[in-house]
This record gives structure tokens, sequence and C-alpha cells, in this order.
């Protein structure tokens, strides 16, 4: 098993050349980002490589076990979450006033990266805590405030949103659980599963943010509150009190992240009903929650990414290692490290190129986010709110959807070597096979897409986005670099393809909804090449002014030459999908279900 090192000279490049760190540092409160940067991606790289990564797949094989309700985590998980919470880790884009460090939502793109690619069954367990810690602070009173956002910042308590049920999975519309009102609380009766970190021994109190309906709310969506139902009763004082009427009832046994728990609760066991606090206004709970998924979305997004540049590092490893067979092109009969091969060296590259270009793609989104919110003008605000909108489906659904691709391609460089677990690098694909899945499957992630983002809004937001990556591939075509010259044209005529199946799905919305949905998955996945190409190509642009003027770093040399590569084995899929999505869409909805039944009919006799 190797051990992880963090891709710090990319990062440091998509921060600074791409993402606009300096620009962002002008921001109110961001003032001293640039200053702490390199310090803090130093710091976690090590983190991350001394603490997390020794434990990985020590924890993936010993799992986490379940006893009455009590939950253990594996060896080193409660030591390793103890030095991360004091280390501060938790509340780095946290307002200085709740114990954060008030930094930029960019600075979790690097930092959530490192943890999920050296340890993603840890990294799951403080991750939730961000996304609890910002639903209160936006739409939580001021007791709940004192009560709960410190001790989530420290790492103290934790954090989980609990939202799906046996009956409803992903529709939220079918939510049963119950909130009845006792007194200045109320109480919740229902069950959650697939909790993460919902029970764990690692933290002393578990915040759980839950949905509940109250008696006589509205069907549906409409109707569901969010509630606080602490697993330990917080005291006047802030200090502990009694158990919650919450338990634990099992935990599932998993294709990976088996290090994470990931849990049924019980609210009400007991019979008397969990103690639940309401969050906000009455049916205005998944508004609410949507804050949480949203982050949530950009962070597993960034988790993908992170262990499909893990796979990639160890497939790298492997590949300079591994002695078989002679060079193709050589007489010479002496075997050679596989990496010589042409084919594995087109794995490789293909690895590179698509985990490059997502972490372009995902930091530029995280920079969105913080002129999103802190820029003081209103307009910029709004602009970079509705990229934001665009591309966190993106960032969750094509992010996750690649990375698998990535590492399945990583585990093929393995060969038979790839399928036997002490290798490593089948933890890594069983590990990233969630990511597509959970915080919204790729198909709710791509109906987010298409029905909201582009029907909705008259594709006004894509076709926006989509004229900057025109206008920026008639800067490459200006280029004095050849290399980058070369990849305006490829990049133009993918936006094209893209914007033609965007007015496509468009106008046949106004006929046939299904048939214009039927192909969203590919058509988000489309969006999310030629964006990431985009990024990727900027990367490119960059690093030939690097070179012009006279700095030989062959990091530089290699980003043009990924970015060649991405042109020619990536964006030459747009004229396929383009296809897929135009012609292929009648043939999705065409017919009734019985076609998945016909194979198995009786046979014909003569």
């Amino acid at each position: 098993m190797s051990t992880y090192r963090a891709p710090l000279r990319d990062m440091q490049f998509v921060l600074r050349e791409l993402a606009g760190v300096d620009e962002i540092a002008k921001l109110p409160g961001y003032e001293d980002t640039t200053d702490v940067l390199d310090a803090i991606l130093d710091e976690a790289s090590t983190f991350a490589t001394e603490v997390l990564d020794p434990i990985n797949q020590s924890g993936d094989k010993e799992g986490c076990t379940w006893n009455d309700g009590v939950v253990t985590t594996p060896k080193g998980f409660k030591e390793a979450y103890k030095s991360f919470a004091q280390a501060g880790w938790i509340g780095l884009p946290v307002p200085t006033e709740y114990g954060g460090q008030g930094l930029p939502s960019l600075m979790l793109g690097p930092t959530l990266e490192m943890w999920n690619a050296a340890n993603v069954g840890f990294a799951n367990g403080p991750l939730l805590n961000q996304g609890a810690i910002e639903a209160i602070e936006q739409f939580g009173n001021a007791a709940q405030k004192q009560t709960y956002i410190t001790k989530l910042v420290s790492g103290e308590w934790t954090g989980t949103m609990c939202l799906t049920e046996p009956q409803a999975g992903s529709d939220l519309a079918q939510v049963r659980t119950q909130a009845t009102p006792e007194g200045d609380h109320y109480r919740i009766r229902g069950q959650k599963i697939f909790i993460t970190f919902g029970e764990h021994d690692m933290a002393p109190n578990i915040i759980h943010l839950v949905l509940a309906r109250l008696p006589g709310a509205p069907e549906g969506t409409k109707g569901i509150s969010m509630f606080i139902v602490p697993k330990v009763l917080v005291n006047a004082d802030g200090s502990l009190g009694e158990r919650n009427d919450v338990k634990c009832a099992g935990i599932e046994h998993k294709l990976g992240i088996n290090a994470n728990p990931t849990c049924t609760l019980n609210y009400g066991e007991a019979g008397t009903g969990a103690i639940g606090y309401l969050v906000g206004e009455e049916n205005r709970g998944l508004e609410y929650m949507f804050v949480m998924m949203n982050a949530a979305r950009f962070s597993v997004g960034v988790q993908a990414l992170a262990i499909a540049d893990r796979a990639y590092q160890h497939a790298v490893e492997y590949a300079k290692e591994r002695i078989q067979f002679r060079d193709v092109a050589s007489r010479d009969p002496k075997p050679v490290a596989i990496i010589q091969h042409p084919d594995v060296r087109r794995m490789l590259m293909w690895c590179k190129a698509n985990v490059e270009a997502m972490r372009a793609l995902a930091y530029v989104t995280a920079a969105s986010l913080d002129y999103a919110h802190k820029s003081p003008d209103e307009t910029v605000r709004k602009e970079h709110q509705a990229f934001v909108d665009l591309m966190i489906p993106i960032v969750k659904g094509w992010l996750t959807e690649r990375s698998i691709d990535v590492a399945s391609t990583a585990l093929q460089v393995f060969g038979g070597m790839g399928y036997i677990e002490e290798t490593g690098i089948a933890q890594q694909y069983r590990d990233v096979r969630i990511t597509s899945i959970y915080e919204g499957t790729t198909g709710i992630q791509a109906l987010d897409l298409v029905g909201r983002k582009l029907i909705r809004d008259m594709g006004a937001g894509a076709t926006k986005v989509l004229k900057g990556i025109g206008r920026f591939a008639k800067e490459l075509e200006a280029s004095d670099n050849a290399e980058v010259k070369a990849l305006a044209q490829p990049l133009a005529d993918a936006t094209k393809a893209l914007g033609e199946a965007a007015q496509w799905i468009g106008m046949n919305a106004m006929g046939d909804l299904r048939k214009s949905m039927a192909n969203s998955v590919p058509f988000l996945n489309f969006f999310g090449i030629v964006a990431g190409g985009w990024q990727l190509f900027r990367g490119a642009q960059v690093a030939a002014q690097k070179i012009a003027a006279g700095d030989s770093d062959p990091f530089y040399a290699a980003k043009i030459q990924t970015a060649t590569f991405y042109a020619h084995n990536v964006l030459s899929q747009a004229a396929w999908l383009q296809k897929q999505i135009v012609e292929g869409s009648a043939g999705v909805v065409a017919g009734d279900d019985g076609i998945f039944e016909v194979e198995r009919r009786a046979l014909v006799t003569a």
C-alpha cells in the first residue's frame, strides 16, 4: 500500500492561477488568506500523510462495530479525531466569532481533498460538522447558535443530517417522522437510515439535524420542518445532561467506506419520544436542509476527486515498479517498467488529465462561493451565485462519475494485482463508488441541472457560461504558443455541441418533458467534460505565459501536454454525447415496461 502524497504543486497552481486566491484575499474578512495559504497546505499535507493515511487501510479492514446501540470506530480513529479537532481544521471556514478561522470556502478545496484522499472513512465525520454549523448559523435562533455552534466548531461535538427513511429514500416528500409540540420543545418519533456517523465513540455528543412533520402539516415537501435533536440533552449552563431518546439500531455492512459508521437511528424507541428543538420556521425544513445538502454535495464532489487522485497516484507508483514485457519499439528483450508501454501511458494520462480538470473546476467553483457570500457588490454576488447554482450539480455529479472511472482505470493498470485487496487499489475503487449515490444520486443532480438550471430559467445561466467558454476559446486561438493555440478548436467545437444539445433539451421540454429529461445524466457529464476542459486549458494558457517569460519548471510543460491529451482523448467525446442526447433520448422512453421482461418469457414452439 503506497503512502499518500498530496499534489501540493498542482493545488497551489490552481488556487493562485485559476481560482484567484489573491483576489479572494481582497474580500472583507479574508485579508490574511494569502499569508497563511502555503502554511495551511503544508500542515494539512503533513496531517494527512502522518496521521490519517496510516489508519486508512487498517480502518477499512477492521471496520466499525455495533453492540446494543453503541458504535466503536476502528483503532486510532478516536485519537486522530482528537488531534484533528485540536488543530482547528473543522473551523477553517467558520467565522471567528464562533471560534473558527474565518478563511474562505476556497480553502476547503485542497484541505478536504487531502483528508479524503488520505482516509475517506475518517473524513466523512468532521465533514458533516460544517454543514450543521452553517444551517444553525443561518436559521437557528440566538440560543441555538450559542449552545451548539462553538461546540461543533471545536469538534467537541459532531453533527449529522437526518433525512432518509426506509420508505422514502431520496424522495423526501414521503418523510413520515413526526414532531409533536410539548412546551418549549417537540417530541420526535420515527426512524432515519443511512446516517453517516449517526453514532460513534469519537465525541460525547452528536447534534442531529432531523427532518420531521408537525401535526396538520401540508403533504409533501411543503410540510417538512427541521429540528435539532441532540444525542445527549444540553443543560442550561452548557453541560451535558440526560441521554435523549434516540438510539442506533444498527450499522450497515457496505461495499466500501467501512471505517465510516452508517447508522439506522430510532427516535422515540423508549416510548417518550426524543426531545427536539425547531430550527427557524415551521414547514421550511427542506429549504433549510438544502443549505447542508449543497455544502455536502460540493464536499462529496471533492471527496470523489480526492479518492481518484489517490488511485491515480497509486497506479503511477505501481507502473514505475512493475517490470513486465519488453518495450514494443525496442529489439532489446529485457523487460521494462510497464509505465513505458503505450496503453499503460494512455490510462495514466487519462487519469491525470481528468483529475486535474476536476480539481480546477472544483476550486474555481469554491472561489465563486466566496464571491457570492462576501463581495460588497450585489451584482457580483448574484453573478457568482448563479455560477455556483449551475456548477454544484456538475461538481457533485460529473466529478463523482468521472472519479469512479478514474479509480477503475487505475485499478486496470495493476492488472490482476489490482483485484487483490493487499495492494490497496481495490479499497479506493470500493470507497469511491458511494460518491455518485449519497447526497443525491447522479440522476437527481442531472434533474436539478436540466430541470431547474436549464429549463426553468430558459437556459440563461448555462448560456452565459457557454458564451464565456466560447470567448476563452478565441483567446486560445490568439496564443503565440502553437500547442495552446491548437486547443482552441477542440474547445470551441465541444462548446458549440454542448450548446446545441442544451437547446434541443429546452425545445423538447415544451412538448415532451420525459424525452427531454431522458439523457439528462449524459448531458450533465457532457457539461462537466467541457467545463473541466475550460479550466484545464486556462491552466495551459498560464503555463505557456510562464514558459515564454523564461520559467523552465517542467510542471508548466506538463500542463500543456496534459491539456493536449484532454483535447483529443476527452473533449473528443462531444460529438458522440450530442448524438446520444439528440438522437437517443426517444429510444429511452419508447415502449412500455414489458420491454425488460420479454427475453424471459416462455419458449415459442413451432
